[in-house]
């Protein structure tokens, strides 16, 4: 044990001791969480140049609220009220007289001007859309642009077209214009979480609003905060292992310890960079959380989940790794081995939202039970608003404890015959008969 642990403290001083790993510290959650923090900074700084639209209305009914509509939002929604600046385009209706001889002839030319940059898209509206039956083509809303599938002016147009046709409709039933107004006024619909019971006095408690950070923040950083640590902790065992064996390092200190005691140095090494860049980033952000108010938003519940899990995913992987590695003569050969390795930590970085959308499904409770995918993908689903089944966590951890041991137990008969093989090419049979055989 003693060795071992020497081995572990030189791996781990070895590690935290260079700048690539204050570096890593810094860069891993801008690099993870790039995209995020470029939307958010990004979030205000728009296009606002003025955006028009040309309407064919051959109903004769959308047009003219569509204009009212525009005139509305570019009074009230384009301007910051702070400072006054422009934070959004103006939308700006052109109504088009149609043309019913050659329709085709119109729209090309309207599409034209879109191309030429006068135009911004064009909006066909057909006769038919205030009693829409069975011909599609009369009742057809028809939105022409570069990337329509995209476009905000589209998304913003749904509103206020179907309320006129719904104004339409109403009147042409003589229902009064003051009715039809309250009849169609909108209410958004507030999202909370259950109400609870304060264990301490009794109290009932109000729901807290949800929140999006809480529904989908909280697990994703928990998730993409223990794939960081497994980057930092498990992943470079691979390659250093290869090296010490290619330059005979392997050879000498394996005149003073056990192979599995080097492998347990090396891993032991892993957890405990793994755990200084997890307490440095966890520490962090509760005092960063803490000084924005957002106290009763930090989940200190998971805490405990998030470290069990993320030292046997260390170790699992860890263990396979170091194996592997033991079982390359260059780098080639490792990188070529790297990728396979990686994928019990790559597929839930891939299934991660629809585990999110719905934790307490079967397709979600199944693969978090899967031992290979139960660290990532039960904490995710742990770290949801949703409440789970209880056993489950446990189950998921006894599952991955298991997995881990007999990971560990075969990496160790892998590594015993690998790391003192060479020219021996790294091939799955080869692997498999020293786990086997030892």
């Amino acid at each position: 044990m003693r060795k071992t642990l020497w081995l572990a403290k030189r791996e781990y001083l070895t590690a935290v001791r260079t700048k690539g790993f204050l570096i890593s510290l810094i860069l891993a959650p801008i690099l993870m969480s790039g995209s995020v923090i470029a939307m958010a900074l990004l979030e205000d700084r728009v296009d606002t140049t003025d955006q028009r639209l040309a309407v064919i209305d051959r109903s004769q009914v959308v047009a003219d609220a569509l204009v009212e509509a525009a005139e509305e939002r570019n009074a009230k929604s384009i301007y910051d009220e702070e400072d006054g600046r422009k934070v959004k385009p103006a939308y700006i209706i052109d109504i088009i007289e149609p043309n019913d001889t050659d329709p085709a002839a119109q729209r090309l030319e309207l599409s034209n001007q879109i191309r030429n940059k006068k135009l911004h898209a064009i909006l066909e509206i057909g006769p038919e859309v205030v009693h829409s039956g069975d011909d599609s083509n009369g009742s057809r809303l028809a939105y022409y642009a570069e990337n329509a599938s995209m476009d905000d002016f589209r998304r913003w147009l749904g509103w206020p077209v179907n309320s006129a046709l719904r104004r339409a409709r109403m009147v042409e039933l003589g229902v009064d214009q003051a009715a039809v107004n309250e009849a169609l006024r909108w209410i958004n619909i507030q999202g909370l979480g259950l109400v609870s019971m304060d264990q301490a006095t009794g109290e009932i408690q109000d729901a807290r609003v949800s929140h999006k950070g809480e529904a989908i923040g909280v697990p994703l950083i928990m998730v993409m905060l223990m794939f960081i640590m497994i980057l930092m902790g498990a992943v470079p065992l691979l390659q250093a292992v290869m090296e010490e064996k290619s330059q005979r390092i392997a050879e000498v200190l394996l005149g003073s310890v056990k192979p599995f005691q080097f492998m347990m140095g090396k891993l032991l090494g892993g957890i405990g960079v793994s755990l200084t860049g997890s307490l440095v980033y966890v520490v962090g952000g509760i005092v960063a959380i803490k000084k924005m108010g957002g106290e009763e938003y930090i989940p200190y519940d998971l805490l405990p989940w998030f470290f069990a899990y993320m030292v046997l995913a260390i170790v699992m992987m860890g263990a396979t790794l170091a194996a592997l590695g033991s079982a390359c003569n260059d780098t080639k050969e490792a990188q070529s081995l790297t990728m396979p390795a990686m994928m019990p930590v790559m597929i839930p970085m891939f299934l991660m939202m629809p585990v999110v959308q719905n934790p307490v499904s079967t397709f979600a409770t199944t693969l978090s039970l899967i031992p290979p995918f139960t660290p990532m993908l039960m904490l995710l689903r742990i770290s949801t608003p949703v409440e789970i089944p209880a056993w489950q966590p446990w189950v998921g951890l006894a599952g991955i404890v298991l997995f881990t041991v007999c990971s560990v137990w075969a990496g160790g008969r892998i590594f015993r015959v690998g790391i003192l093989m060479q020219g021996t090419p790294a091939k799955l049979g080869n692997i498999i008969r020293w786990a086997i055989r030892g």
